[in-house]
C-alpha cells in the first residue's frame, strides 16, 4: 500500500549524556562522518514529511547551531525544565501546531479561508524519534508508518527483543491479540516484568488528535518524577484506541548510544554495513577489518580499496581506481583509473590516471590533471597541475600553476610566502626544471623553459629559455689538510693523496697531462655565463684571503 507522508517527524535531543564523559553533547558526537544527530535528521528528511522538529535542552546553543547547519529546515523547539520525553513532545507539539496556524494564515491551506487559521493544527501521523539512535533507517521507519495506516492505530511502538533488557522499557502484551496495553520503565516496573526481553525502542508513530489529546492527561507520578511519553499508549488504549506494536529483529538499527562503547559498538557496525553494501555494487575491499567508509562517499564500480584506507567527507572515487594502501583522504575526488598510495589529502581533485604518492600529502586546492604526478614526499597546496605533468619527488608546491605535461626536478620548492602575503608560480606546458630549484614567487617560468640544477628562479624565464643561476664549480686543491689539520677528514684526505705523486696529481692524470703537454694541446676554456664568478686566470692559485698570481 502506498505510505502517506508523515505530518511530522519529532527528533528528542535534549538530553545531556552524563555517560559519555564529554564536553561535547551526546548527540553531537559522530560515526560515519556525521553526528548522530545528523543521522537521525537525515532518515526523517528520507520520509518526507511536512515538517522536523528538533528538541534541544542540554548545551542548547551548541546542538542547535548543528542543526541549523545540517538541516535549516528544521523547526527548533526548547525544552523547558519539566523533565521526561513526555515534556519534550508536549512542547514540540505545541511548537507544530504554531507552525501549521501560521503556514494556514499565510494561506497555505485552503481551510485557512474564512478566518479558520485559529483552528489549523497538526494533523495527520507523527513520528517521534531520538537523537542517539544512529543506525535506524528510513525503510524501517517506512515499514512501521506502512503498519500503522494498514491497522488505522491510535500508536504504534517499535519493538525488538534482547538477551540483556536491563534498563529499557519492557513491552506489556494483550494476551490473545497481542495489543499493547503499555510500557512499563526499568524502575516501574516488577520482577514479572523485569523479566519481559521485548523492550521499547522509543520510536513510534501517533495519531496527531490523539497524541495531542493524551500529551494534555499526563502526569509525573512515577518513580524518577518525569512525564513519560510511554504513557500515551496506555491513555490511547483506554480511550478506545488501537495500540499496536511491529517488532524487528534487527535489534543493533534501533540501539542508542549511552556510552563511548556503545558509540564504538554502532560505529563499526555501521562501516560494516556500508562496506557490504559497496562490495554488492562491485568494490573491492580487500581488509574490510582496516578499511573506513563515511556515509557521504561515493564509490564506483571496480573501486579496488587495500588496507588501512579512510575515505572520508563527501569523497569520489571514480571507476576502476585505486586507494590505498595507508591512505586518508577527506573530501577528495578521485577520476577513473587513478591510483593513489600513502596519501594524505582533503579537498583535492586526482584526475582520471593520475598516481599519487607513495607518501604524498595533498593540501587543499590541489587540482592533479589527468595522467599526471605526485610523487614520493611531495606536498601540493593550492595546485593546479596540468594534464601528464609530474612532480615527482621531494618537493613542495603551493599556490602554483604549472601547465601540461610539464616536468618538476627533485627538490624543488615554490617560494610562496614572504612573511606576510602569499604569492604565486607559474610554470608553462613541456618545461623542465632542474633539480633543487627555488622559485621565488611571483614569478613565471613560460611554456617549453629549462631551468639548470641548483636554480634560484627570481626573475621571469621567457618561454624556451635556459635559466641557470649557480656559478661554475671550483675545487681548492689541498684546503682541508691546511685548514682542518688534524681532523679525521684531513687523515684521510692525506693518505689519499699518499698514493698520488708529488704533484698532487695521480700517474694516469700526469701522464695525460704530459702526453696533452706534448702534443701542444690545450682544454678549451668554458663559455662564461651571466651571473657566474670568473673563472681563474691561468697561472693564478687560491689561498684562504682570495685569489693571488
Amino acid at each position: 500500500m502506498d505510505v502517506p507522508r508523515p505530518a511530522a517527524v519529532i527528533v528528542l535531543a535534549a538530553g545531556e549524556g552524563t555517560r559519555m564523559r564529554s564536553a561535547t553533547p551526546k548527540v553531537l558526537h559522530t560515526l560515519g562522518g556525521r553526528s548522530m544527530l545528523g543521522h537521525a535528521l537525515a532518515t526523517a528528511r528520507a520520509l518526507e514529511p511536512e515538517r522536523v522538529a528538533v528538541v534541544v535542552r542540554h548545551e542548547r546553543e551548541r546542538v542547535a547551531a548543528h542543526v541549523l547547519e545540517v538541516d535549516p529546515g528544521a523547526l527548533l523547539v526548547d525544552q523547558d525544565d519539566v523533565p521526561g520525553t513526555g515534556r519534550a513532545v508536549q512542547v514540540a507539539m505545541t511548537a507544530l501546531d504554531g507552525a501549521a496556524q501560521a503556514a494556514a494564515a499565510q494561506g497555505e491551506h485552503d481551510r485557512a479561508a474564512d478566518g479558520a487559521a485559529a483552528d489549523s493544527v497538526l494533523d495527520g501521523a507523527v513520528v517521534v524519534v531520538a537523537g542517539d539512535v544512529p543506525l535506524l533507517d528510513a525503510g524501517t521507519l517506512t515499514e512501521l508508518l506502512a503498519a500503522h495506516a494498514a491497522d488505522a492505530n491510535a500508536v504504534t511502538v517499535l519493538t525488538t527483543d534482547v538477551a540483556e533488557p536491563t534498563g529499557y522499557g519492557r513491552i506489556l502484551r494483550e494476551p490473545g491479540t497481542g495489543d499493547v496495553l503499555g510500557i512499563v520503565e526499568e524502575k516501574d516496573a516488577d520482577d514479572e516484568q523485569r523479566a519481559i526481553t521485548e523492550i521499547n525502542t522509543s520510536v513510534y508513530v501517533f495519531d496527531a488528535r490523539v497524541l495531542r489529546a493524551a500529551l494534555a492527561r499526563l502526569g509525573r507520578d512515577n518513580a524518577q518524577g518525569e512525564v513519560y511519553l510511554t504513557d500515551v499508549l496506555a491513555i490511547a488504549r483506554a480511550d478506545g484506541g488501537h495500540v499496536r506494536a511491529l517488532r524487528t529483529d534487527d535489534a543493533l538499527s534501533v540501539e542508542g548510544v549511552n556510552d563511548r562503547v556503545q558509540l564504538a559498538v554502532l560505529r563499526a557496525e555501521l562501516n560494516r554495513r556500508l562496506l557490504d553494501d559497496w562490495m554488492r555494487a562491485g568494490v573491492t575491499v580487500v581488509d574490510p577489518a582496516t578499511t573506513w567508509v563515511d556515509v557521504d562517499v561515493e564509490l564506483a564500480r571496480d573501486v579496488t580499496l587495500l588496507q588501512n584506507t579512510q575515505l572520508h567527507g563527501a569523497t569520489t572515487v571514480g571507476e576502476g581506481a585505486t586507494v590505498g594502501p595507508d591512505t586518508t583522504l577527506t573530501d577528495v575526488e578521485i577520476g577513473p583509473g587513478a591510483t593513489v598510495v600513502r596519501t594524505h589529502g582533503s579537498l583535492a581533485v586526482i584526475r582520471e590516471g593520475a598516481t599519487v604518492g607513495p607518501f604524498a600529502y595533498l593540501r587543499p586546492g590541489t587540482d592533479l590533471g589527468a595522467g599526471g604526478k605526485i610523487g614520493t614526499f611531495v606536498e601540493t597546496k593550492n595546485a593546479q597541475i596540468g594534464t601528464g605533468s609530474k612532480i615527482p619527488h621531494l618537493s613542495y608546491v603551493g599556490d602554483a600553476t604549472i601547465g601540461e605535461y610539464s616536468n618538476i626536478g627533485a627538490a624543488s620548492v615554490t617560494v610562496n610566502y614572504d612573511g606576510v602575503s602569499k604569492h604565486r608560480t607559474v610554470i608553462g606546458s613541456h618545461a623542465r626544471t632542474g633539480s633543487d630549484n627555488m622559485f621565488v614567487a611571483p614569478v613565471v617560468v613560460g611554456d617549453g623553459a629549462y631551468t639548470g640544477a641548483g636554480t634560484v628562479v627570481r626573475r621571469d624565464v621567457p618561454p624556451g629559455a635556459l635559466a641557470v643561476s649557480a656559478g661554475s664549480q671550483r675545487n681548492i686543491e689541498g684546503w682541508v689538510v691546511r685548514s682542518r689539520g688534524g681532523t679525521p677528514a684531513a687523515e684521510a684526505a692525506a693518505r689519499a693523496r699518499g698514493t698520488q705523486d708529488i704533484g698532487g696529481l695521480s700517474p694516469q692524470a700526469r701522464a695525460e697531462r704530459e702526453r696533452a703537454a706534448a702534443a701542444g694541446e690545450r682544454v678549451a676554456p668554458l663559455p662564461e655565463l651571466p651571473g657566474q664568478p670568473q673563472r681563474l686566470a691561468e697561472g693564478a692559485t687560491t689561498t684562504d684571503e682570495g685569489t693571488t698570481r
